[in-house]
């Protein structure tokens, strides 16, 4: 029996009877759309030979893989100051050699290396160090048969400086010697081209499988064509948004990756959704004006809230100050409203000049006939099962998203560098060999940079408080060695050697305890290297997260409320959001780190998880979530209007959006799915927790726990203070107001029993 919460009748009576302004401007625009459709598409043309013949050309302007560090912080300080004082840091390219037979020791070995360096031209390489160059012993392995050189390269930008090493790179290879080439150029550009090839080829395997699943979908290849052409334009549109971004600020070469999925996930969405109640309104209507009126007044309503949210939500992205970070929050925002913009408009459009005709080209003559009755369906079933045993649905629900999101609690954290390539790659190769066959941390000390302000650092007296210092840090727990490796004008730098992998805790552990040391007198001191990058990247993140937490609550709950007249709804959908994203979280810490089916999906894991790629998939999950959650809530409401009946509204709601949420969850796991196949392994991980997520979120979430949780509230589901309820009959964003005039208005199921 349903108890309802005295004043709630009244608030819907009064809802109901005060017509907001938003429904006049909707359906006003949805005939204005009908009318104006020749002139919305030849514009939506203009912009889509806009995007092809300038927005693609973002592929060659976004900034090369980096991005990741926090700026401000004493580590990028003391690089700027290592690169003034020093030059830039001769480690553009490593190349190392190898030989089964010859060790360093051998004439030969020295002779193909030194030779093979000398002929390289002074135009591509500034610089180089050997062994032989510096008789340093970190340049030789531990066996004795490998060694590395350190090649500076020309050119002031990164572009010019990836020329330099493309012109080189074949001339590499010492006669006799294995040569493999890493380093931060090689690094950069493998995954630079990887990113590229990935994207290309991602889009093309998408289009044709999105387009047979959306066939089997609406039934008819004119419907099904419809969500796909969004989706291109939204693409189209986020690329050229991107590509004038470039003119102004710098934008990371995986932002692609991200506005590619979410243009085609989105635009799928919501083409999926409009062209549904579209169809379903063609049954209903007179005109194809009003059709296509009574859809933007319901659906376009729905699909603009849905997208304010999403973008709301990325744009908290923008509080960070790393450059992926903001990358991907303009991305995805431009990416949200193109396709918001093109749902609204592009579509209706579309629909207005197609009418009846969107059925055409079928393959099912079930189109034809009007949708099933409110009352009936295997959605509207499984609802009333669920809201007979909440507790049974739910309760084993929460318990498994929270088992798996356990294993996030023993998350290891590490940074971005060449592991994230595939095991075969150079890179990579080269990488793991410096820091398992070499002493010390040839590629990754831990450095401090010593400046005293108005004097010079190597005279007497501050040569005096120099060893000094270096004492100090040499006595430091955990560092193996620490040198004086540069002094010029007022700045000295000190390297530091230490055992544990550069982005294992322990090594955290040993920068916070460097920077911890008492400078020499009169100096100031800044400590860097990759491990003190890393330490000042989660500090950074850790500042910033509370206040995007806090923003993306408040305006998550702030947007449901007016667009559902609740205080309780808001609270309900962000509960159930954290429980789905704990467990995608909990998944790929067991998927990447501890490395449990990393044959299955192709990589080789590192033991860490890079501390920005959660906060990414925190913003692109947390908007997804709440897509389905509008698109859900919106039918509840709407029909709660009409029966005032919780039960029936929420069995009615999910008939109506079970199977447009699930086939869009199926669409977007299909399009990650591709992406997902990146060799690029933090886009992979990026890809499986997105996708099981979204399968977390549409079936567990959406359909089940959501139905349980809304009937064990009851009528409290919809409850707001009296001056809100006010508030809301004024100004809220509803998705229906009643039947629009000339509707076949269905007739009201009766209530279930429960």
């Amino acid at each position: 029996m349903n108890i309802r919460l005295q004043g709630m009748t009244a608030m819907t009576m009064s809802a109901n009877q005060t017509k907001p302004a938003s429904r006049s401007v909707f359906e006003r625009w949805g005939r204005t759309a009908y009318r104006r459709r020749r002139l919305i598409l030849v514009l939506a043309l203009l912009v889509v030979v806009v995007g092809i013949a300038w927005g693609t050309s973002i592929f060659a302007k976004v900034q090369t893989a980096g991005g990741f560090d926090a700026p401000n912080s004493q580590s990028q300080h003391e690089a700027n100051l290592a690169t003034t004082a020093f030059g830039r840091d001769a480690g553009d390219v490593v190349v190392l050699y190898s030989s089964t037979t010859l060790t360093t020791a051998s004439p030969a070995f020295g002779s193909a290396v030194t030779s093979t360096l000398a002929r390289l031209p002074r135009s591509e390489v500034e610089s180089y160090a050997t062994y032989w160059s510096t008789r340093s012993a970190k340049f030789v392995s531990a066996t004795g048969h490998q060694t590395y050189a350190v090649l500076e390269l020309a050119g002031a930008s990164d572009t010019a400086r990836q020329d330099n090493y493309d012109a080189i790179k074949t001339d590499l290879g010492a006669p006799g010697l294995r040569s493999q080439a890493g380093g931060v150029v090689p690094t950069d550009e493998t995954i630079d081209k990887q990113t590229t090839a990935n994207i290309t080829r991602a889009e093309g395997l998408s289009f044709p499988i999105l387009l047979i699943l959306l066939l089997v979908i609406f039934g008819s290849l004119t419907a099904a064509c419809l969500p796909l052409a969004i989706g291109a334009l939204g693409i189209l549109g986020s690329f050229t948004v991107l590509r004038l971004l470039t003119i102004i600020t710098g934008v990371s070469v995986f932002s692609l990756n991200i506005t590619t999925i979410l243009g085609l996930g989105l635009g799928i969405d919501y083409g999926l959704f409009l062209v549904t109640r579209f169809r379903e309104e063609l049954h209903k209507q007179g005109t194809v004006e009003d059709a296509v009126a009574r859809t933007v007044a319901t659906a376009g309503r729905t699909v603009l809230v849905s997208g304010i949210t999403v973008a709301i939500v990325l744009a908290s992205l923008m509080l960070f100050p790393e450059t992926i970070l903001r990358s991907i929050g303009y991305g995805g925002v431009a990416t949200v409203v193109v396709d918001m913009l093109a749902a609204l408009t592009v579509l209706p459009a579309l629909l207005a000049v197609l009418g009846p005709k969107v059925n055409s080209l079928r393959i099912r003559r079930s189109l034809a006939r009007p949708p099933a009755a409110e009352g009936s369906g295997g959605w509207y079933r499984l609802a009333h099962s669920v809201m007979r045993r909440p507790v049974l649905y739910g309760l084993p629900i929460v318990v498994l998203l929270l088992a798996l999101g356990s294993p996030f609690l023993k998350v290891v954290w590490g940074g971005v560098d060449a592991t994230v390539l595939p095991s075969a790659a150079a890179p990579r190769i080269v990488t793991e060999a410096l820091n398992r066959d070499f002493p010390g941390n040839p590629t990754s000390p831990i450095e401090t940079i010593v400046q005293f302000p108005g004097a010079v650092a190597g005279s007497p007296s501050r040569a005096a408080a120099l060893t000094a210092y270096v004492s100090r840090l040499d006595h430091v727990p955990g560092i193996t060695g620490a040198q004086l490796t540069g002094v010029r004008g007022d700045v000295a730098r000190v390297d530091m050697t230490y055992r544990p992998g550069p982005y294992t805790p322990q090594a955290r552990a040993i920068a916070v305890s460097v920077r911890d040391v008492a400078a020499p007198p009169g100096a100031s001191v800044f400590t860097g290297g990759q491990t003190a990058a890393l330490a000042d990247e989660l500090s950074s993140l850790g500042h910033t997260l509370p206040f995007m937490a806090l923003a993306v609550v408040l305006a998550t709950f702030l947007l449901m409320f007016l667009a559902f007249g609740s205080l309780i709804l808001p609270l309900q959908a962000i509960v159930m959001n954290i429980l789905s994203l704990s467990a995608m979280f909990g998944v790929v810490t067991w998927i990447f780190q501890d490395g449990h089916l990393s044959g299955l999906l192709g990589f080789t894991p590192n033991g860490t998880i890079s501390p920005t790629i959660p906060v990414l998939m925190f913003a692109i999950m947390f908007g997804l979530s709440m897509d389905y959650q509008v698109f859900l809530i919106s039918r509840i409401r709407e029909r709660y209007d009409i029966t005032h009946d919780n039960t029936a509204a929420i069995a009615s709601g999910l008939q109506r959006t079970g199977g447009v949420i699930t086939s869009a969850a199926l669409l977007l796991v299909i399009v990650i799915g591709l992406f997902s196949l990146s060799s690029i392994t933090f886009i992979k991980m990026l890809g499986v927790g997105m996708i099981v997520a979204l399968i977390l979120d549409a079936t567990l979430v959406r359909m089940l726990l959501v139905p349980a949780v809304m009937r064990l509230v009851g009528d409290a589901n919809w409850w707001a203070p009296a001056p809100l309820r006010r508030f809301y009959a004024r100004h809220g964003i509803r998705e229906d107001d009643g039947p629009a005039p000339g509707a076949v208005e269905e007739p009201a199921p009766r209530p279930a029993s429960t």
